[in-house]
């Protein structure tokens, strides 16, 4: 009996110490403020936004529909996309471009549309079927509202749209954004609060929103394609994978909780060197091992990044388990003479998958790729790499693009899409996006 009754005196004790380290773990918002919206009746505020039109030229590359998006860019283009009602939404540095699916152009503005900003971050939300983008207002000397949140209120970004304007004094630089069904996440460094949160909700309905300051960088939200609520965050480092995911509790608060954490072993992990280029000693930013989009689908978490192989960088890809943070496959893009640089991943809802990325070495410019697998491929492999253009000149500063983008097409969740920098003449940014088709 004395044996029994110590018995439950440890059980009891372990389950009070191991519910109490849960609780201990739960993170709550720091702080909070409510931002109304600046509307616009639509895109193009009405007419009275200037026109800004240059790209499209729809063609065949290499068995792919190919158009031109932005023109205008300079050296750090930053190219983003989104895929769906019908229409492609285009970002760079230099403002957004409404295309449909075939490449014909829609419509152009600046971002002094949007309440200013740079390094734009879009997605389009598979499950409201609305387009999300951000633009940091760095140039906003006393950065009273300098990241602006911008929602279509349908899918045709044509129409209305609400911008909220984020209060963040103390950004250093551009952000990441991700989505769930309940919620929209943006990370950012610089200051004690790298990440906030809102309800999609009340965005997509022009309300007044609550905008959840975090203490310190949760990771880098991830782009939910699944139906759920709660928002997954994933931050990788030297030696581990760490999954974090915001939730609420029964008072409808949202709270962070470390999901899992564990050692990745990965042989590549180191930042890239940057890349050497044709016709100049000046070499270009490669990107770095953060992920610049994560995509959660069909349970599972898949992200790529740039990472230094053999003093050149590749692109590594993996698919994470988020309960355990196992990397259930990963594979390894590299080359002996090139460096592939800046890159983003797509999946659809097969798990098959998109890598998009730029190369350059000493002997050419730099010039947009992808590679793509099917989900019954062996793990880790991919089909090749696909040509989508090739660059003609010299960039003339290390900052070179900063990002790409690969996203799927909210509309069928099959084909995928990838927008990659590709240099001109006078070795500005200019950008190519694809079409990559599957079946279903």
């Amino acid at each position: 009996m004395q044996n029994i009754m110590l018995f439950l005196f440890f059980l009891s004790f372990s389950t009070l110490t191991n519910a109490q380290a849960q609780q201990q773990q739960l993170q709550y918002s720091s702080t909070t403020e409510v931002v109304t919206p600046i509307h616009k009746a639509d895109f193009n505020n009405e007419n009275a936004c200037p026109e800004r039109k240059p790209g499209g030229n729809p063609h065949m590359v290499n068995g792919y529909q190919v158009f031109t998006g932005s023109t205008d860019g300079n050296r750090q283009v930053d190219p983003q996309l989104a895929v769906g009602g019908g229409y492609v939404l285009e970002a760079t540095n230099s403002g957004l471009i409404i295309f449909d699916k075939k490449g014909n152009f829609v419509q152009g503005v600046s971002q002094k549309c949007f309440n200013n900003g740079i390094d734009p971050k879009l997605f389009f939300d598979v499950q409201n079927k609305v387009f999300v983008f951000d633009l940091w207002w760095y140039y906003n000397k006393p950065k009273t509202k300098p990241v602006n949140i911008a929602v279509s209120a349908t899918s045709n970004p044509t129409g209305a749209w609400n911008i909220y304007p984020v209060s963040r004094t103390d950004e250093v630089d551009g952000g990441g954004i991700g989505y769930s069904r309940k919620w929209i996440a943006y990370s950012y460094p610089g200051g004690v609060d790298n990440t906030f949160i809102m309800r999609m909700s009340d965005a997509i309905a022009g309300k007044p929103a609550t905008i959840y300051h975090f203490k310190g960088s949760l990771g880098h939200p991830v782009c939910t394609q699944d139906a759920m609520d709660d928002l997954y965050f994933v931050d990788i480092d030297s030696s581990s994978i760490v999954i974090r995911k915001v939730t609420q509790d029964s008072k409808g608060q949202p709270y962070c909780i470390t999901v899992s954490e564990r050692p990745h072993r990965l042989t590549y992990i180191d930042y890239p060197p940057p890349a050497p280029q044709k016709g100049t000693t000046i070499k270009v930013a490669s990107g770095d091992r953060n992920p610049k989009n994560i995509v959660f689908q069909n349970g599972f978490i898949w992200f790529s990044q740039a990472v230094n192989c053999e003093n050149r960088s590749a692109v590594q890809w993996h698919q994470v388990n988020p309960a355990t943070a196992k990397i259930i496959q990963s594979g390894l893009i590299r080359s002996d003479t090139s460096s592939y640089i800046q890159t983003t991943i797509a999946v659809n809802k097969k798990n098959d998958v998109l890598i998009g990325f730029q190369e350059v070495n000493e002997n050419m410019y730099i010039s947009p790729r992808f590679a793509w697998r099917l989900a019954k491929d062996k793990p880790g492999t991919i089909k090749g790499i696909v040509h989508a253009g090739e660059g003609r000149g010299a960039t003339e500063g290390e900052s070179w693009g900063d990002y790409s983008g690969s996203v799927i097409d909210g509309d069928n969740l099959l084909d995928l899409w990838t927008i990659q920098s590709i240099a001109n003449l006078k070795g500005r940014g200019e950008t190519a996006i694809v079409k990559v088709p599957f079946k279903n």
